[in-house]
């Protein structure tokens, strides 16, 4: 699903990434650990293409088939709304829009008819145990409910990769369980690949592979 091949990455003086490998298969969930500064969260915006690598000689970054370096800027936005879905630790949804609307926003980026997805949108709200926040603002939900929000907002567009950043960092530790939980549960029933940075020891054991970052490199 995912094949990146000498990716590096330096902002002026610094080097984040040197010359990172990886590859990761459909249906995999793979946690990535590491001490604040090793380059996981840029790791994670390079596959997740919301950042580009400096791209050398020999690197190579292929998701789900396609060659990243190839497409120009439209392309990859397309692409990128198509393929890829994103949980941030700060859910990010607009204040001013309801449970609903918030989730339908990607599917109408991609110019799906207002219907259909709020037909898919109300789904994966109930399949989320949200049906009775539908019509609720964030400020009416917890944080828990809130990042589920963000999760249905994540599979909107019916992507093959979900890339996490500290998904569980901002809810207490029983939202968090059921967080993790929940990322499983979509990929033995979805078949959805899994990227996720975390502090969370508990969920990057649970993962098929744990990655640990030193230093701008994957060590094991």
């Amino acid at each position: 699903m995912i094949s990146a091949k000498q990716i590096h990455k330096g902002y002026k003086e610094l080097q984040v990434l040197k010359g990172v490998d990886i590859n990761i298969e459909e249906s995999e969930i793979i946690s990535i650990v590491g001490a604040s500064g090793a380059g996981k969260t840029t790791l994670l915006q390079i596959l997740g293409t919301l950042d580009k690598p400096d791209y050398k000689t020999d690197s190579e970054l292929i998701i789900n088939g396609q060659s990243i370096k190839s497409l120009n800027d439209k392309a990859l936005a397309e692409f990128r709304n198509t393929n890829i879905g994103f949980i941030f630790q700060f859910h990010q949804l607009l204040p001013e829009f309801t449970a609903l609307e918030n989730v339908c926003i990607p599917a109408f980026i991609k110019n799906t008819p207002k219907l259909e997805a709020e037909t898919h949108a109300k789904k994966l709200l109930e399949y989320l145990g949200l049906s009775d926040r539908i019509d609720h603002k964030p400020s009416a939900m917890s944080g828990g409910e809130q990042q589920r929000v963000a999760v249905a907002r994540a599979l909107i567009n019916k992507p093959k990769i979900i890339f996490a950043d500290e998904p569980s960092g901002n809810l207490d530790s029983e939202s968090a369980e059921q967080l993790h939980q929940l990322f499983f549960k979509l990929r033995d029933e979805f078949k959805q690949t899994f990227v996720i940075v975390t502090h969370n020891q508990e969920l990057a054991a649970m993962a098929d592979r744990k990655l640990t970052m030193v230093d701008g490199n994957i060590v094991g």
